[in-house]
């Protein structure tokens, strides 16, 4: 693995830093408090590129790497504190990435360059009501009646809904098949029998999160991902590869947090000091970093081993890419939540004011502590399946 990027890597990732600086920073507020991404914001996305970055060029996107999908997702995080805009980038970037590989040409075709386009929203729907990650009792269902399915069921904690329903588009939709197995389908939002329902959340305001309900909803069969039957494995390389771009984004926020700590410890004078000048807060800084960079690295090695194995379709090392995916996902959301933290601390009272704006980050952030892309809890049982067995798996 070479740490060092290469220059190409090296000018998109200072253009997406701009980008970060000149247009998310200015627009984060009005992110949060408009409950949407200005379509203006998108379609600078799609002209950079950042939408559903690994989906080859023939499809619209750039065919990236993992690791530059990476380093643009750090950016995202740390330019849009709230993480309206980073949700947005790696569920495009991660469901368009299975949709390029496991779906049909012809929904390729169809999906995926309106997507990249910044004209149509990409997401993913497994969670329901009855149960998150257990997936024993998914109660959504899907038939073949000839050549279409047909859905019945409900999801819940669903990013994206009002979205898809805004610019068109749907969600990867994970579904029990009558019989045994799981199929994954691509279903449109403005499907006729389906219908919407918003939540409201404490952070990520900038983008929904609401239910789908599937009253006997048909799909088409172009719509299915991968094989009938067999969409359990499929959602679970979408969701390797969305994980640790999570990750990513929460390492970008996290910087974004101790970049306004270092200004205010260098700036702020007390008992004749400059507040950087104390023990205290220098100690806790140098810890705050030293955290905050091992974790990066630890996510770019998750990258780097989709590269190397995932996204080729290489499953000789799946055990060490999962260990990977779900260390990092572990970690950097509790990292940056820390980190978050800590230096809203070092501000006492103002740390707790909407003027200086890190009570953005701790609450997008905290989406990632709660369950999205997956529980922590979740990334432990992985951990501990990789490590001592199948066997050791509390639940079937």
């Amino acid at each position: 693995m070479e740490f060092a990027l290469s220059d190409e890597e090296a000018a998109f990732q200072s253009a997406v830093r701009q980008f970060g600086d000149k247009v998310l920073r200015p627009h984060e507020r009005e992110i949060d408090a408009g409950g949407r991404i200005p379509d203006p914001v998108l379609a600078e996305m799609a002209h950079l590129g950042l939408l559903a970055m690994p989906v080859p060029p023939e499809y619209g996107g750039m065919g990236a790497s993992a690791v530059l999908t990476e380093l643009a997702a750090e950016e995202v995080g740390r330019g849009d504190f709230s993480m309206a805009t980073a949700v947005f980038f790696l569920l495009e970037a991660g469901w368009g990435y299975v949709l390029s590989r496991h779906g049909t040409e012809a929904a390729r075709r169809e999906v995926l360059p309106p997507v990249c386009e910044g004209k149509a929203f990409l997401g993913i729907a497994t969670t329901e009501p009855t149960g998150g990650s257990d997936l024993a009792r998914m109660r959504t269902v899907s038939r073949r009646d000839g050549s279409e399915f047909v859905l019945r069921g409900e999801k819940a904690f669903v990013s994206g809904v009002e979205e898809a329903k805004r610019l068109g588009g749907g969600h990867l939709t994970l579904t029990r098949v009558e019989g045994g197995g799981f199929n994954f389908l691509y279903v449109p939002t403005r499907s006729e029998h389906l219908a919407t329902q918003r939540f409201e959340n404490m952070g990520r305001m900038g983008i929904s999160t609401g239910g789908l309900s599937y009253a006997d909803v048909r799909v088409p069969e172009r719509y299915l991902i991968g094989a009938e039957g067999k969409g359990f494995d499929r959602a679970m390389d979408g969701f390797r590869v969305a994980r640790t771009f999570v990750s990513a984004a929460c390492v970008g926020a996290a910087e974004r947090a101790l970049e306004t700590g270092i200004a205010y410890l260098r700036e702020r004078e007390v008992f004749g000091s400059k507040l950087g000048k104390f023990e205290g807060p220098q100690f806790e800084l140098a810890d705050l970093y030293a955290q905050v960079e091992a974790v990066k690295w630890q996510c770019r090695r998750a990258a780097w081993l989709l590269d190397r194995y995932t996204l080729r379709g290489d499953l000789s090392h799946q055990s060490e890419v999962d260990k990977a995916v779900a260390s990092v996902k572990l970690t950097a959301p509790q990292i940056a939540f820390d980190c978050v933290r800590r230096v809203m601390m070092w501000f006492g009272a103002a740390g707790y004011t909407k003027d200086v704006g890190l009570e953005l980050g701790l609450r997008g952030v905290m989406s990632y502590l709660v369950g999205a892309e997956g529980g922590l809890n979740i990334m432990r049982i992985i951990l501990g399946r990789e490590l001592l067995g199948r066997e050791f798996v509390p639940y079937r």
